[in-house]
């Protein structure tokens, strides 16, 4: 059960979730958005997230917008994992949302909730680095489109009061090759070691990570040594794992060593699959 009370509003447009924000703060109640709420929820039973008034933002036109047009795709941050995967327009987005939770849980779990999760994993955020997406944000200053490398670094960067409305990508990217790939300790059961999104536009590989540290990541440096063709793929694998940020995670699923080892394997997999793609 949840452990306090809560006041719920359902905006209708971006204005109104805007209005409605600063309307409650300056009552000196803690509002909070929300769309597909089980991080919150779950949070919440174990006291880790307070709130005392709910905006509920799924009713949003702008937030459930899906759109191919003008080579561009936009995605509504209200869309569910499960829609995404569905509707397959970005197939290494959708492969991703595809392998997060269970079914019960995707079909409540949405894009924007994933891409602000408190969980670190926050699994969507990859593909949307490795195509340079930007993204939509509602706040007090209105609405603005901002590329995703400067509001996300580490964990999305938003003022408050503001909120995720859309995420929009060139539609060239969502065709080129790509592989994800999720290793878990056991199966498909329980958090990731290591999740690995990869993408190559013409000769050079791009790659976002997942699990490795307590963030999810690009890194310029990683892929540096990834894209050294003239080096073997062992080599350019251990040259990319001294460039990786830190920390690495050691917890219940697995050591610095064992992540790190796993990672290792997991490259090799993605390199060697996507050249064999080009002979």
């Amino acid at each position: 059960m949840v452990s306090f009370d809560f006041t719920y509003h359902r905006p209708s447009s971006i204005e109104e979730a805007v209005q409605l924000f600063a309307s409650l703060q300056r009552q000196g109640k803690t509002p909070i958005y929300y769309s597909g709420g089980t991080e919150i929820i779950t949070l919440s039973r174990l006291n880790l997230v307070f709130a005392d008034a709910v905006i509920d933002i799924k009713h949003i036109p702008e937030c459930q917008s899906f759109d191919i047009s003008q080579n561009q795709l936009v995605l509504g941050t209200a869309l569910t994992l499960t829609a995404i995967e569905e509707t397959n327009a970005f197939p290494l987005l959708a492969k991703a949302a595809s392998e997060i939770a269970d079914r019960t849980a995707r079909n409540q779990i949405t894009l924007g909730g994933n891409i602000c999760g408190q969980i670190f994993y926050r699994e969507t955020v990859l593909p949307l680095l490795l195509v340079d997406s930007d993204i939509v944000i509602a706040g007090k200053s209105g609405v603005q489109q901002r590329p995703i490398h400067e509001v996300f670094q580490q964990s999305i960067q938003l003022q408050p009061g503001e909120f995720l409305v859309q995420v929009k990508m060139n539609a060239a990217y969502l065709t080129m090759p790509h592989v994800h790939m999720k290793r878990r300790k056991q199966g498909k059961v329980g958090y990731p070691l290591v999740t690995v999104s990869a993408l190559k536009k013409g000769n050079e590989l791009r790659t976002a990570f997942s699990g490795v540290c307590p963030f999810p990541f690009r890194s310029p440096k990683v892929e540096e040594m990834l894209n050294a063709r003239h080096l073997p793929i062992n080599a350019r694998i251990d040259y990319a794992l001294q460039q990786l940020p830190e920390p690495i995670l050691d917890d219940i699923e697995g050591s610095t060593e064992y992540r790190l080892f796993v990672l290792e394997n997991t490259l090799w997999d993605i390199l060697t699959e996507l050249e064999e793609a080009e002979r």
